[in-house]
């Protein structure tokens, strides 16, 4: 069966082309594995490549406290590692795939690939970013329930100290997660005052976990309220057997990358 790539000039001509059936296609990363391992892969792909959806912008001349990142959905993770403004978000794209595949995977794609994967989608969460979507409904939540056309994420860049990110995996390259924690947690006269983490990894979607935040909040962050936060995340996890891992041991090692990437040790 033969499969007809379009290449929209904009977006109102991809919506057109999604709305009569056909598939998106952003780099590619994700997508073109899976339909190589299928032996009916769909007939339509719109490629988004030339619809003006990649670049960055920030609010303010430099990445500052208040400032707000957007990030247009076609912009590649090798793009967001080499653009200072985003030093964030730095050991989050270094930990995903290799430079080849950064050089092709894109934010949009992230957002909608299948965990174990999607480590920046991950971080996205935790950094309570919004993704903007074509129909022009309005700023969503991440994690989005279902696949869209996302034209961007936007995001308010936190203050130095306050986003946390560990990713667990069994080689450096190209391994999907063990467990991901992403977090972001914000401190007033030494209790938590604010936190926000996200898990990747331990589930077959992103988890918001919330028991966590609220066994953090209006506790100084210490090794044992990090224990006692990952013993009340435990049952936030449903993880799965896979290749990479057990789902014994996704549950085993969550608490110890918990206190990693919330203490860093």
């Amino acid at each position: 069966m033969l499969t007809e790539v379009h290449v929209p000039e904009d977006v109102p001509a991809a919506v057109g082309l999604i709305a009569s059936g056909a598939t998106i296609l952003g780099g590619g990363t994700s997508l073109m594995p899976a339909l190589n391992d299928y032996g009916s892969p769909p007939t339509e792909l719109v490629s988004l490549r030339r619809t003006g959806l990649s670049g960055i912008t920030v609010t303010g001349s430099t990445a500052t406290t208040g400032s707000t990142a957007t990030i247009g959905a076609t912009t590649t993770l090798s793009q967001i590692e080499h653009d200072p403004r985003l030093e964030i978000l730095n050991s989050v794209v270094r930990s995903i795939a290799s430079v080849p595949v950064r050089n092709l995977a894109t934010v949009g794609g992230n957002l909608f690939v299948r965990q174990p994967y999607g480590d920046l989608a991950v971080a996205l969460v935790a950094l309570n970013a919004r993704a903007l979507p074509a129909d022009g409904s309005g700023p969503a939540e991440l994690p989005l329930e279902r696949p869209a056309l996302v034209t961007a994420v936007t995001f308010e860049l936190p203050a130095p100290g306050v986003f946390k990110y560990v990713k667990a995996a069994r080689r450096r390259w190209n391994s999907a997660s063990l467990v991901t924690v992403a977090a972001t947690i914000v401190e007033l006269d030494g209790l938590v005052s604010g936190a926000r983490v996200a898990l990747g990894g331990v589930s077959d979607h992103i988890v918001r976990a919330a028991a966590v935040e609220e066994a953090l909040l209006g506790r100084p962050l210490t090794d044992e309220t990090v224990a006692a936060a990952a013993r009340a995340g435990l049952g936030e996890l449903s993880p799965a057997d896979d290749a990479y891992a057990s789902a014994w041991y996704r549950t085993r090692v969550f608490p110890v990358h918990l206190r990693r990437a919330l203490l860093g040790r």
